[in-house]
């Protein structure tokens, strides 16, 4: 009986050519890990200079310079909400030289605020890290008579439309904060964006606006100089950095609950290693004590992730600023 003879392995089946370019692939992936980063590197920052953002960026960009001794190029690309700045990104090469500090309106509010969101804010990038969380802080002009979130609720109430509140531009988190109040408090307020968050603390310092919603870090020091006043703070429990102020719900507005965070994406694609290795970075220069002392003092809570936490984080506030914006009736038209 004849027998075909068995294959020879000179001639590779499909199988061993798939792995063999995937063995291939792992190990560029872990030369490029190994040689990263080998020339400058771009961090955008999808506001204007100036906000918490931007101060988030430069930090982390000076530690990364300086443990790489590459230059890391802070980017600031502002404007329609983040959208630019981010769409920047998921547009980049997929090597880890542009990266973005995103924010929970870059990856969060705009998803489902913005009809026509030029990127997937999941598909499109690679988590790296969480940086930090901090609450926003209800302020008013000295000339507005209120002295507590009651009684600036009342005042509206008495004078419909007759308050107007000012925020970093449309789509950001002082939009949303005043449009969640005005839903949940049942009161008419006129939204007034502006230009960034230092036109917008210019705005209500100079009494063109009544009310701001802005960070406890950029917040507090302006009302502890007496230019503006403070009612509360915006997250579930009180801020270290202004423990004296109760929050939105202990002063009368159930269910209020907004707290702003930052976090380094890098587009979709980028190899895994690479990814990892801007990850640990950045974990080690948070998680130093004079870093994480300056910003704790202006309001903020250090907290980095590995990727895959701040996947399911993102996730999560992405369903949780859904239901919060379709409460409100927010749009990007507001």
């Amino acid at each position: 009986m004849s027998h075909r003879p068995y294959p020879r392995f000179h001639r590779a089946s499909p199988l061993l050519a798939g792995l063999a370019l995937a063995l291939a692939a792992t190990q560029a992936c872990a030369g490029a890990a190994d040689a990263y980063p080998s020339k400058p590197i771009r961090l955008v920052v999808p506001f204007t200079p100036g906000g918490l953002t931007d101060k988030l960026a430069r930090s982390v960009a000076h530690d990364l310079q300086e443990a790489w001794q590459q230059p890391v190029i802070v980017e600031n690309k502002p404007g329609a909400g983040g959208t630019i700045g981010a769409d920047l990104v998921a547009k980049a090469p997929a090597d880890g030289y542009t990266i973005l500090l995103g924010t929970h309106a870059t990856h969060a509010i705009n998803v489902t605020l913005l009809a026509n969101l030029p990127y997937d804010a999941v598909r499109d990038f690679e988590p790296v890290s969480l940086l930090a969380t901090v609450p926003n802080v209800l302020m008013v002009h000295p000339s507005v008579p209120a002295h507590s979130v009651q009684e600036l609720i009342q005042l509206a109430k008495r004078k419909p439309g007759s308050l107007n509140f000012v925020s970093q531009g449309i789509g950001t988190s002082g939009h949303m904060s005043g449009d969640l109040f005005k839903s949940l408090a049942g009161i008419d307020m006129v939204h007034i964006p502006a230009r960034g968050p230092a036109q917008a603390v210019s705005d209500v310092m100079g009494g063109h606006a009544d009310i701001l919603f802005d960070s406890v870090a950029i917040g507090m020091p302006i009302v502890r100089s007496g230019k503006l006043r403070a009612l509360a703070v915006t997250s579930r429990e009180r801020s270290p950095a202004a423990p004296e102020l109760p929050t939105m719900i202990e002063a009368g507005v159930p269910g209020y609950e907004i707290v702003l965070w930052f976090s380094v994406f890098a587009p979709k694609g980028t190899p895994a290693d690479i990814v990892l290795k801007l990850n640990h970075e950045i974990a080690r220069a948070m998680g130093k004590p004079s870093t994480r002392a300056a910003f704790v003092q202006e309001g903020l809570t250090v907290s980095a992730s590995s990727p895959e936490q701040l996947g399911q984080f993102q996730q999560a506030e992405i369903t949780k600023w859904a239901r919060l914006i379709k409460a409100s009736g927010a749009t990007s038209n507001n």
